[in-house]
C-alpha cells in the first residue's frame, strides 16, 4: 500500500517557507504521495450547513497546477497527486497542456486526480455548463490522454474537435495516469469504467458503506470489461481528535479492504499550526510505516 499526506490546504497558509517545510519534512518521512483539493473560486456565504460549509472565499485554496510545479522544484520524488481537480469547469486542451508541462517538470511524478464538482456557481463563473459535466468529463479524459500520447491528433466527438493538432512538450508519462474522485454510485461506477484509478470519500470510514463503494468502483470496471485489481483505489485516514491508534485501526481496515493508496489527512483536526501538522504526520509514519 503506498502511503501518502493531503495538504492542509485551507490550513497550510500563504507562506511559501511554510509550505516547502511541510513537503519536504513529508518526503522526508518517506512518504510517497502528496493530495491537494480544488476550488477556483468561493462563495461570500456557505451554501449548505454540511462539509461544502467549509468551502467559502473565508479559506484558502492554492491552484493545484500551479502549486504543485513549486512543490516539484522542492522535492525530488514523492508523488504530486490532485485529488482532485474540477476538470469540466477547465478547458481540456489547456489542462493537458498544463499536466504535460507539469509532469515533464516533475520527472512524470503526477497522478491527476479529477472530479464533476458540486458548485454550479464555478462553473458560471468560469463560463462551462454545469448540467453536462458528467458526459463531458469522459470525453475530456480520452481527448487529454491522446493529447499525451500523440504528436498529432485527430479527434471529433460530443464536446471537443482537433484537427491535425498537438501539444509540445508531451509528458514524460504517456499517458499521465488518470483517477477520479466519486461518492455516489453512477461517479464511482464511471470511475472504474474509465479512469486508472479511484479517490473514495474521505468521510466514509472503512465499514458497510464503504464496501459497498469498492464494490460500485469494480462493479463498473468488470463492466467495462476492465480488470478491477489492475486498478487502483486511494482511501483516506482523517486525523480527527483521535489518537494515533485509532488512526493505524482504520489504516489496517483500509488495507485489508483492497485499498492500493493511503492518504493521512490532518486539515479540520483542530491544529492551529504548520509544526502542529508536521508533528501529526511524524506520528502517523511512526504508527503506519510503508508495507
Amino acid at each position: 500500500m503506498q502511503v501518502g499526506i493531503s495538504i492542509h490546504t485551507t490550513e497550510i497558509g500563504n507562506d511559501p517557507i511554510a509550505i516547502r517545510d511541510f513537503v519536504q519534512a513529508a518526503e522526508d518521512m518517506g512518504y510517497e504521495h502528496l493530495t491537494l483539493i480544488d476550488h477556483v473560486i468561493q462563495s461570500g456565504k456557505a451554501v449548505a450547513d454540511d462539509w461544502r460549509a467549509f468551502y467559502t472565499r473565508d479559506n484558502a485554496f492554492h491552484e493545484p497546477l500551479i502549486f504543485y510545479a513549486y512543490v516539484a522544484a522542492l522535492t525530488k520524488s514523492i508523488e504530486l497527486a490532485t485529488a482532485i481537480l474540477i476538470l469540466p469547469q477547465r478547458q481540456t486542451a489547456l489542462v493537458a497542456k498544463q499536466c504535460a508541462e507539469l509532469d515533464l517538470l516533475s520527472g512524470g511524478r503526477l497522478r491527476l486526480g479529477v472530479g464533476i464538482g458540486w458548485n454550479e456557481m464555478e462553473f458560471d463563473v468560469l463560463h462551462e455548463n454545469f448540467r453536462n459535466r458528467a458526459r463531458r468529463v469522459v470525453e475530456q479524459i480520452e481527448v487529454m490522454r491522446k493529447l499525451w500520447t500523440n504528436e498529432l491528433v485527430d479527434f471529433e466527438g460530443e464536446f471537443h474537435k482537433i484537427a491535425d493538432a498537438g501539444i509540445n512538450p508531451l509528458p514524460v508519462q504517456r499517458p499521465i495516469p488518470v483517477w477520479i474522485g466519486a461518492f455516489v454510485e453512477p461517479a464511482i461506477k464511471r470511475a472504474g469504467r474509465v479512469a486508472d484509478g479511484w479517490f473514495a470519500n474521505p468521510r466514509v470510514p472503512p465499514g458497510p458503506e464503504s464496501e459497498k463503494h469498492f464494490e460500485f468502483f469494480r462493479g463498473g470496471a468488470r463492466e467495462a470489461g476492465r480488470d478491477p485489481d489492475k486498478l487502483g483505489i486511494d482511501a483516506t485516514v482523517l486525523a480527527g481528535d483521535r489518537g494515533s491508534q485509532a488512526w493505524a485501526a482504520e489504516a489496517e481496515q483500509w488495507q485489508a479492504m483492497g485499498a492500493t493508496h493511503l492518504t493521512f489527512r490532518t486539515m479540520a483536526a483542530g491544529m492551529t499550526s504548520n509544526d502542529q501538522h508536521i508533528e501529526a504526520i511524524r506520528k502517523f509514519r511512526e504508527v503506519w510505516p510503508a508495507k
